[in-house]
C-alpha cells in the first residue's frame, strides 16, 4: 500500500482586481465637516491621490458647488479645472443629481445638456447620476447627456428600506438604467443601511440577471458601524468598485477608511492594488488638514438610530448645524424620530439630496412648530408630484393641503416635461449681473444658485472666506492643551495711565 506523503499541493491562487474610488476631496468632507473645505487644503494631496491606483476620485458634485460659492468664494469650475491639471492620469467622478443637476427643482432639458457640456469640457469623466426618487424619468435626459459628450454615464440606484422596496426591484431598477445606456451601476448607500446580506443578494441578482461583465460599483457610508462588512459581502457577491475615504476622512456619518479595505483583502482572492505609500502621504495630509475644520464637525460617531430615520450622512452634519444656529441643538433625536412618520406621509422616498434635505426640513418645522402646522413649499411640491413618481401612496388630507397652500394641481408626468426651454432667458438673467465673464459656466452657476450667485461674483476672487481657523490659531489652541503656561499665545490687555488720562494697551503675542 502506498504511503501518503508530506508533499504539500500548492495551488495557485488568482486574485480579482478591486477598483477603488476614493471620496476625501468630496463626499468626505460633505459628510463630516459640512461641505467646508477648500480647496487649497486639497492640492498638496492631488499628486499622491493621481498616483495612487484609484480607480477614480470623486472630487465634484453633490454640495460642492454650493459650498463653493456660498461660503468659501471659489469658483466650482475653476475648483475643478484644477483637480483635472494636478490629476492627469485620474478618472475624476461627480454625482449629478439627475435633472437637478446640481441645484434644487428640475431645470429644462437644454440647460442640462449644457451642464453636462460643459463639465466634462472642463475635465470630468465619470457622472455617477441619480435622481432622490428613483424615477428612471429624472435620470434618462442625463444620462443620454452624458452619453453623448463620450463620458461614463453610471447610473444610479439610491438604496432605501421600506414596506416597498425589495432585492427585485433594485434588480429590475439596474435593468432599465442598463437599458438607458448605463456603462455602469452604482448601488449608493447614502445613510448606511445597506447590510451585508441584501448587499450580496441585490449584487449577485444584477449580476445573475444581465451578466458578470456588468459594472457594479458600491458605495456606503459608515454612520451605522455595519458596512465594512457590506462591502466585503458585496466584493464576494461580484462588486467591481468599492467607495471609500482615507483614514484621516473617515467614520462617523463619512464612510469606510481606504487602508482599512486595503488590509482587509489581504491573503483573500481580492486585492485593491493601491499603494500603501501614497495612501500614507494622503492620510498624513489630511491628519493636518482636519482640526481647521473641527466647528463644522459633526459629533456622531456611530448612531444606529438611522436605521429607522434614514437620515444620510452628508445630511446630519448639516443638520445638526442648522439646528445649533436656531437655538434648537438639543432637539436633534426628535427631528430624527419625525423624520420617518414625515417620509411615509410623502410615498417612502430614499432619503437622498434633495428628498433628504426637504423631508428633513418638515421634520424640524413638524418639530419646532407642530405636525404640519406649516407645509414648506418644497414639501409640498413632493407631496404634489412636481419631483417625480413616489415608490408609494402619498398621504391624501397632506395632498389637499398642499393643494390650497400652493394653487397647484398634482402631476402625473415627468416634471421637466412641463418646462419650456430656459437657456436664452438664463443668459440675459446672468449678463445683467455684475462680475459675471460672460461664460456659459457663470450662467449655469447662476441658473443653480440664483440667490447666492450675485453676490459671488461680485466678490470673486478677493471676497472673505470661511476656511476653518488659521494656522495660528490651531497653535495657540495646541499649547493651551498641551499646558503649555510659560507661552504667551492670546493678547494681554493692560490699562496705562498717563498724564492723568487712563488708556487700555492690547499687546499681541510674538
Amino acid at each position: 500500500m502506498q504511503q501518503p506523503t508530506n508533499r504539500l499541493n500548492v495551488v495557485a491562487m488568482t486574485t480579482r482586481k478591486i477598483g477603488v474610488t476614493e471620496l476625501a476631496l468630496r463626499d468626505a468632507h460633505q459628510s463630516l465637516m459640512a461641505t467646508r473645505m477648500a480647496l487649497e487644503d486639497m492640492v498638496d494631496a492631488c499628486e499622491d491621490i493621481d498616483k495612487a491606483g484609484y480607480w477614480s476620485v470623486e472630487c465634484w458634485g453633490g454640495a460642492t458647488f454650493d459650498a463653493c460659492i456660498r461660503f468659501l468664494n471659489e469658483d466650482p469650475w475653476e475648483r475643478l479645472r484644477t483637480f483635472r491639471k494636478l490629476m492627469p492620469n485620474s478618472r475624476l467622478q461627480m454625482l449629478l443629481r439627475g435633472q437637478n443637476l446640481l441645484g434644487y427643482r428640475h431645470y429644462e432639458d437644454g440647460v442640462v445638456d449644457k451642464f453636462v457640456e460643459k463639465s466634462a469640457e472642463n475635465g470630468m469623466d465619470v457622472f455617477r447620476v441619480f435622481d432622490a426618487l428613483n424615477d428612471p424619468r429624472n435620470l434618462e435626459h442625463a444620462m443620454q447627456a452624458v452619453k453623448k459628450v463620450g463620458k461614463h454615464a453610471q447610473g444610479t440606484i439610491c438604496y432605501t428600506v421600506s414596506p416597498l422596496h425589495d432585492v427585485q426591484g433594485y434588480i429590475d431598477l439596474a435593468g432599465r438604467l442598463l437599458d438607458m445606456g448605463a456603462d455602469s451601476i452604482a448601488l449608493k448607500d447614502m445613510a448606511a443601511l445597506l447590510k451585508p446580506q441584501p448587499a450580496y443578494d441585490i449584487i449577485r441578482g444584477i449580476k445573475d440577471t444581465y451578466g458578470e461583465d456588468t459594472q457594479i460599483n458600491v458605495h456606503c457610508h459608515s454612520t451605522t458601524g455595519v458596512t465594512m462588512v457590506t462591502l466585503m459581502k458585496a466584493i464576494e457577491a461580484g462588486a467591481d468598485v468599492v467607495d471609500t475615504a482615507i483614514s484621516s476622512m473617515s467614520l462617523g456619518p463619512g464612510h469606510n477608511p481606504t487602508e482599512s479595505l486595503v488590509e482587509m483583502l489581504e491573503g483573500t482572492d481580492y486585492e485593491t492594488g493601491l499603494d500603501m505609500d501614497r495612501l500614507i502621504n494622503i492620510r498624513d495630509h489630511f491628519k493636518t488638514v482636519r482640526p481647521k475644520y473641527a466647528e463644522f464637525e459633526s459629533k456622531t460617531l456611530v448612531n444606529t438610530n438611522i436605521f429607522q430615520s434614514q437620515i444620510p450622512g452628508g445630511m446630519l452634519s448639516n443638520m445638526e448645524s442648522q439646528l445649533k444656529a436656531q437655538g434648537a441643538g438639543d432637539r436633534i433625536d426628535e427631528v430624527m424620530k419625525e423624520v420617518p412618520v414625515v417620509r411615509k406621509a410623502a410615498g417612502y422616498p430614499p432619503l437622498v439630496t434633495p428628498s433628504s434635505q426637504i423631508v428633513g426640513t418638515q421634520a424640524v418645522f413638524n418639530v419646532l412648530m407642530g405636525r404640519y402646522k406649516v407645509l414648506t413649499a418644497e414639501f409640498a411640491d413632493l407631496l404634489l408630484g412636481y419631483y417625480g413618481e413616489a415608490p408609494g401612496e402619498r398621504d391624501k388630507d397632506l395632498i389637499e393641503q398642499a393643494k390650497k397652500q400652493t394653487g397647484k394641481e398634482p402631476i402625473t408626468e415627468r416634471p421637466a416635461d412641463l418646462l419650456e426651454p430656459e437657456w436664452d432667458n438664463l443668459v440675459e438673467e446672468a449678463d445683467e449681473l455684475d462680475g459675471t465673464d460672460g461664460s456659459d459656466e457663470d450662467v449655469l452657476t447662476n441658473a443653480l444658485f440664483p440667490q447666492v450667485a450675485p453676490g459671488f461674483f461680485k466678490t470673486r476672487p478677493d471676497g472673505p472666506k470661511n476656511v476653518g481657523k488659521t494656522k495660528e490659531q490651531l497653535e495657540r489652541e495646541e499649547a493651551k492643551a498641551s499646558g503649555d503656561a510659560t507661552a504667551i499665545r492670546e493678547p494681554i490687555m493692560y490699562k496705562v495711565t498717563t498724564g492723568g488720562r487712563s488708556h487700555t494697551v492690547s499687546v499681541e503675542p510674538a
